[in-house]
């Protein structure tokens, strides 16, 4: 304020030296120390703060002294504040008051001077030049925090889809733990609660075999459980469970009733281990399935590799339990794997009263949390 003061008080005083004398400079300096003392209240009153600088100016000029941007100062100063500040509306009035105002002292100083350019071009220019500046430092600080809003929206939805994301990754792989050793838990103590009279050493047997399905079990779900409680991102944990394992998985199988064969078509290639884990995961949940659902306690596995793919098919006959498969998270869960990792999924019925589960997935994918164990 007291830089517009002076600006506007010395504006003045040259104005008033170089034109008419010093007779005139003590009201002009009066109106420019007024204009000066409003500019505070610009933010709480900004039309009437431009209205009154407008007023000082146009008094000034009036009083023939030379309309400059120095003496229009604390007018320049109110009308970029409306221009920064206040909405559509308020910044067209400004606009139209202090327009007006230095139209209308321009008219009359021409009527006496004659100077178009001079009297009546720069004052209407130097009323809308500050406003139209604010407004565009408006629209920029506008603009950038649109685009910080914006970013900031895409950082909350990025984060709300990667806990969505890890959410159904838990999911699928405590299904996959859990689902795959209590069913053939299930399978052993049934098949040991139908020997248990007739054959109760294989019974005994069995409930051995039962104990060691569920120390698996415990083994597993302690090493899931481990890995999401990680609180750092190291990537040297437990290794991930692969097709190395499947003859380990069918023992256990085998171990509950359940006979798999497996056939092999080609030769055996290396896989990343994303690809590895989703493989040996669709098996395992697949057998799961032909454990709760399947005729007889049969199932075939095949594996054939390709230059490029890996195309992986379980088959069983079909049972009337068959009816409500489907209904659970097994077969979303498979297909959700084969999906993440590029590949393709399938699960149906086929001709002959069999069920299968194919799926195609690729040697080779690129996964950023590859080497966590599932």
């Amino acid at each position: 304020m007291a830089l517009a003061i002076a600006a506007s008080v010395g504006g003045t005083a040259l104005s008033a030296g170089w034109s008419f004398g010093v007779g005139r400079l003590l009201p002009a300096g009066i109106l420019a120390t007024v204009a000066g003392v409003a500019l505070p209240w610009r933010h709480q009153r900004p039309l009437a703060v431009v209205a009154l600088t407008t007023a000082c100016g146009m008094g000034q000029g009036l009083l023939g002294m030379l309309v400059t941007p120095i003496l229009t100062a604390p007018m320049t100063i109110a009308l970029y504040s409306v221009g920064v500040r206040e909405d559509i509306r308020t910044r067209r009035a400004g606009a139209l008051i202090a327009g007006t105002g230095m139209l209308i002292t321009g008219t009359v100083l021409t009527l006496s001077r004659k100077e178009f350019f001079l009297s009546i071009v720069n004052p209407v220019s130097w009323a809308m030049l500050p406003i139209a500046f604010g407004s565009y430092v408006q629209v920029r600080r506008a603009l950038a925090a649109s685009r910080a809003e914006q970013a900031e929206r895409a950082k909350e939805e990025e984060a709300h889809r990667r806990v969505i994301e890890e959410r159904m990754r838990i999911a699928r792989e405590l299904h996959d733990v859990v689902a795959h050793h209590l069913a053939l838990a299930n399978a052993q103590a049934g098949t040991a609660a139908h020997l248990k009279r007739t054959d109760p050493e294989q019974a005994f047997a069995i409930l051995d075999q039962l104990s060691g399905t569920t120390a698996s079990a415990l083994r597993e779900l302690k090493a899931t459980v481990s890995v999401l409680r990680q609180e750092s991102d190291e990537r040297n944990l437990a290794p991930a469970p692969g097709l190395a394992r499947l003859p380990d998985l069918t023992a256990a199988c085998a171990a509950a009733g359940l006979k798999v064969g497996v056939e092999t078509d080609g030769d055996a290639r290396d896989l990343s281990p994303a690809v590895d884990v989703t493989a040996y995961r669709i098996v395992q949940e697949a057998l799961t399935n032909v454990t709760k659902h399947a005729a007889r306690p049969e199932a075939e596995v095949r594996l054939a590799y390709t230059d490029r793919y890996l195309t992986l098919t379980v088959r069983n006959a079909l049972g009337p339990a068959a009816v409500a498969a489907g209904r659970g998270y097994g077969l979303t869960g498979m297909r959700e794997r084969a999906l993440a990792v590029g590949g393709t999924f399938h699960a149906g019925r086929r001709p002959g009263g069999v069920f299968e589960v194919a799926c195609t997935l690729p040697l080779h994918h690129r996964d950023p949390d590859e080497g966590k164990a599932p």
